[in-house]
């Protein structure tokens, strides 16, 4: 439902608006000096041999690179069992297509991440229309060292905690971004974020952070967001 406005004068509203801008540029300097001092932070060599299935069949985390020096990986919520994937990661996941060719540009390469069977996931991709790269990684442990995978022994013993013990995970697969680095073969991983930390990625919630009644979401956040496919369906009913 639409808020309740104050109705003002033009220039009244150009005098709010520029005192506003201020507010803003002091975020926007804030964010520069954020992602100066992420760049900063130090960078861990992997070690372990991890091995995908994708498209071509076995691939490794150095292929992902696809010859860049920089890598994202979307960790994209598809359990083995699941007949589709996680509606929120596929919310994120409409904001990726148009981004790949554009991170290429500037020596970045992008890929999402699932342990869901390869099969599974080339088929929900066609589904939804996603074109953007994505691997399997059902048969190595890149989820669980990453922080977005958890057993289930584990969650019931109240053992695991998800985006850096901030709070107790209740499901088996989370979502995230983790950000690698290489140096000719060596491989190292530079950055991770979960939870609020990837709304950035996001366009639809940019735009929607713009408009008067925001993201709207009040104290259930998206319980109002489908799959790409599904919005029509429930016009339709």
């Amino acid at each position: 439902m639409t808020r309740q406005r104050r109705i003002v004068s033009r220039s009244a509203w150009l005098g709010e608006r520029r005192a506003f801008l201020e507010q803003e540029k002091q975020l926007t300097r804030l964010r520069d000096e954020l992602s100066e001092k992420r760049r900063a932070l130090p960078w861990v060599e992997v070690e372990e041999p991890y091995v995908f299935d994708g498209p071509n069949g076995k691939t490794t985390l150095l292929d992902l690179f696809e010859g860049k020096s920089q890598l994202v990986v979307h960790h994209f919520m598809f359990a083995p069992d699941w007949e589709a994937g996680c509606k929120s990661c596929s919310f994120w996941g409409d904001s990726f297509d148009g981004a790949v060719l554009h991170l290429a540009a500037r020596d970045v390469s992008f890929t999402a991440v699932s342990r869901a069977p390869y099969p599974k996931l080339r088929a929900y991709a066609g589904r939804l229309g996603f074109t953007f790269p994505w691997v399997s990684s059902g048969d190595n442990g890149f989820n669980a060292t990453y922080g977005v995978y958890f057993t289930p022994e584990a969650i019931a013993q109240g053992e695991e905690s998800y985006n850096y013990g901030t709070f107790r995970v209740q499901g088996s697969d989370m979502p995230g971004v983790s950000v690698f680095a290489r140096d000719d073969e060596r491989i190292f991983h530079t950055y991770s974020t979960y939870g609020r930390g990837i709304d950035a990625l996001n366009v639809t919630y940019r735009l929607l952070d713009l408009v008067p009644n925001g993201r709207d979401e009040s104290a259930r956040p998206m319980t109002w967001v489908r799959r790409n496919d599904e919005y029509a369906a429930d016009r339709a009913s």
